[in-house]
């Protein structure tokens, strides 16, 4: 049997309560139907509401529950014809791709998910993500509201596929005590020549009390902290080249030039004149933090491995330069940007109530608290000035430096080989570290490897 509406329920005893408390009158008799039609509307209204239920699949580690709450509540506001429901379910980092891409090609309805930069391109390619682009048409969001590269990173062949919701950078951590002890100036950290006297100069000091000088990425990702030189030149991974065997213009490898073996000879001169040792094992600033290193180029997550162990970075101790080194003061600095971007797969069954749930995530006023809590760096412009700037400067150390990087930094290619790229990178890298290749050598073969991976021969 199916209950009544507890709001009927109360109209049709008000119409009891008319005929039984006074003598009818002819407004009465008016009065009846009336609240009767009311009362069969408010029935028909409420069991006329659409449920909706969004399945969400996000990758695990990161605060979304913040944003999910903020952006459901003002998405009921908007649709009170709706019930809606949301869906989620979060993997861990290394699960989060094949798992992705497994749901998606079965035509698992997913309506929407968080992707990280790097594998965008695989997934446009691949048809298992919503073009966005005449979506952002209807003005919800602009591209001009994001830093131009976060928006660029969300786009793959001219087609916007994702936005990217918050970002990190890379700079220089040091210890002041340590520096002060070994004679070095920071300043003299900012150019190629200066960083790599100090790094000799830190090692003499400071290696025989069993701390390294300066940290040198030897980890999987170690072409992450090789490309912002790089580009600081004015080179890059990958250039758009005509004459492809099936695609016309296509991308071809570029960074084996001029500008690239110079990017990497200062690698390989930090190991061969400072005896820089590259670590293999990369635990992401914890190390800088337990102080087994003077200095160390890292990512904007290091006062959050302070408080993992429940201290606030001291920045009386702890200095931050917002730069990676460059060959010369006129050169202008850059630095690699990651983070996580959300998008709608093709997949949704729900893509235009998903697409404004998206939008709602980003909204300042429910992003800015969330990258407040967990030291994350904007990709829009409103949240990397006043008023929220300032407030998030106040609880994070040295914020306001790191966003001011975010301007100069740049993404990954978004192309489905670029894994298979930077691998080939990586391999060329640690060639160099251990002397078994000369720079020049070692990028040559990268990219003719890279070649064949983008399908050139």
């Amino acid at each position: 049997m199916k209950l009544i509406d507890p709001s009927v329920l109360s109209i049709l005893f008000l119409i009891v309560l008319v005929l039984n408390l006074s003598p009818l009158t002819a407004s009465d008799l008016a009065v009846i139907p009336s609240l009767a039609s009311e009362a069969v509307n408010v029935y028909t209204q409420s069991n006329q509401k659409e449920n909706v239920t969004l399945t969400l699949l996000l990758s695990d580690g990161e605060r979304w529950d913040p944003l999910l709450d903020g952006a459901k509540e003002e998405l009921q506001k908007r649709h009170p014809d709706k019930v809606i429901e949301l869906q989620n379910k979060t993997l861990p980092y290394e699960e989060m791709r094949p798992q992705l891409l497994e749901a998606l090609t079965n035509g698992t309805s997913i309506d929407l998910t968080s992707i990280d930069q790097i594998w965008l391109g695989e997934f446009s390619e691949k048809g298992l993500l919503t073009d966005l682009t005449d979506f952002i048409k209807k003005g919800m969001i602009s591209p001009a509201g994001f830093y131009q590269a976060n928006w660029d990173g969300g786009v793959s062949e001219n087609r916007v596929y994702a936005i990217w919701i918050w970002t990190d950078v890379r700079g220089i951590w040091y210890w002041k005590d340590l520096l002060n002890k070994s004679g070095v100036n920071p300043n003299s950290l900012k150019t190629w020549d200066g960083y790599i006297a100090s790094a000799k100069k830190l090692n003499e000091i400071l290696r025989p009390e069993g701390i390294e000088g300066v940290h040198l990425v030897g980890a999987e990702h170690s072409p992450d902290m090789w490309y912002p030189y790089l580009w600081m030149l004015g080179g890059d991974i990958l250039n758009l080249k005509p004459g492809h065997p099936s695609k016309g213009a296509y991308w071809f490898p570029a960074f084996n030039s001029t500008e690239g073996v110079k990017a990497l000879n200062f690698i390989k001169n930090q190991t061969e004149i400072a005896d820089v040792m590259p670590q293999k094992n990369h635990t992401w600033g914890a190390e800088f933090v337990d102080r087994k290193f003077a200095v160390m180029i890292e990512g904007s997550w290091i006062p959050g491995e302070f408080d993992v162990k429940g201290l606030r970075l001291p920045e009386q101790e702890v200095g931050f330069i917002p730069m990676f080194p460059v060959p010369n003061q006129t050169t202008q600095t850059t630095t690699m940007m990651g983070g996580w971007e959300l998008a709608v797969p093709q997949t949704s069954k729900n893509k235009d109530l998903a697409w404004e749930f998206l939008t709602l995530m980003i909204e300042p006023k429910i992003l800015a608290p969330m990258l407040e809590e967990n030291g994350y760096l904007p990709t829009q412009l409103a949240i990397g000035e006043e008023p929220y700037l300032s407030d998030l400067d106040e609880t994070i150390p040295y914020y306001k430096e790191m966003v001011s990087m975010v301007q100069f930094g740049r993404q990954r290619p978004s192309v489905a080989e670029y894994p298979q790229i930077a691998e080939n990178i990586r391999q060329a890298i640690e060639d160099v570290y251990y002397g078994l290749r000369d720079p020049k050598q070692a990028l040559d073969e990268a990219a003719a490897k890279s070649a064949r991976v983008l399908g050139w021969m």
